[in-house]
């Protein structure tokens, strides 16, 4: 009797295990009566942002014409002229305005904003003299140089051959521009200017980040978002001259020729 009493409670300690393991054991896909949950379903709601909105600017009534948050830094006035831009020195420029273009007097020395700027979006039209003299870089020659430093070549490029990395929409000696979209000379061309300024970590002579700069040239694509090697230098190579720098002015070349200048602005992004 205590025998059969013995095999009786072990055979219900067995069954008593085995449904705890059972109760334990995750419930497989097909097995059980509770099928496995499912994922919430994606809705369009769930990738739309709504917040903070998109601050609103006010495009130009024209094409070319500054938007609502531009600084204007030539309107064609000598007011503007003398109050956003000085000589190299910091004394007012002897370049004059006439007509409601800004002309470069020869030997008088470039021209900078008093503003200084990081990174931006610059709107500048020009036109080389009308009278062709001279050939190659002595064709109607200035220059854009962003942050002081790096140069976007202006000259007149039409049917006026030189070296490629030198003619008109050049990063002067680093990147020739994709294509000549130069219009005859007299008449107004324009540069829209993407500018990315460059980062620096701890070595100051090296960029942790290098300047970027995307140009269009009236309209046409020219320069895609390349990468600069250094400031622009005129013999030499640009990786030996970095140097750490913060917020730079725009500055306009005087390179011996009447180059004008009009409808400037600028946005800082």
């Amino acid at each position: 009797m205590k025998k059969l009493i013995s095999i009786s409670l072990m055979l219900l300690l067995t069954l008593a295990i085995t449904a705890q393991e059972q109760r334990q054991r995750p419930v497989q896909a097909g097995q059980g009566s509770q099928p496995p949950s499912e994922p919430a379903r994606m809705t369009p709601a769930m990738t739309e942002i709504w917040e903070p909105e998109v601050p609103v600017v006010e495009p130009g009534a024209q094409p070319g014409m500054p938007p609502s948050d531009a600084i204007i830094l030539f309107d064609g006035t000598e007011t503007l002229l003398n109050k956003e831009w000085e000589d190299a020195r910091g004394n007012p420029t002897k370049w004059i305005v006439k007509n409601g273009e800004l002309i470069c007097v020869k030997g008088s020395g470039p021209i900078k904003t008093k503003r200084k700027f990081n990174d931006f979006q610059l709107h500048i039209e020009w036109k080389t003299p009308s009278e062709i003299t001279g050939e190659g870089q002595g064709r109607g020659n200035s220059g854009v140089y962003l942050q002081e430093l790096y140069e976007v070549q202006i000259l007149d490029s039409y049917n006026n051959r030189t070296y490629r990395n030198g003619q008109a929409g050049s990063i002067y000696k680093q990147y020739a521009p994709l294509v000549n979209a130069s219009r005859k000379p007299g008449e107004w061309q324009t540069y829209d200017i993407i500018y990315t300024a460059p980062r620096f970590g701890n070595d100051s002579t090296t960029y942790f980040t290098p300047p970027r700069v995307t140009v269009l040239h009236n309209g046409v694509l020219i320069q895609n978002n390349v990468s600069l090697r250094g400031p622009t230098l005129y013999i030499g190579i640009p990786e030996y001259s970095v140097k750490k720098h913060g917020p730079g002015s725009i500055l306009l070349q005087d390179h011996g020729n009447p180059v004008a200048f009009r409808n400037i602005w600028i946005r800082e992004l």
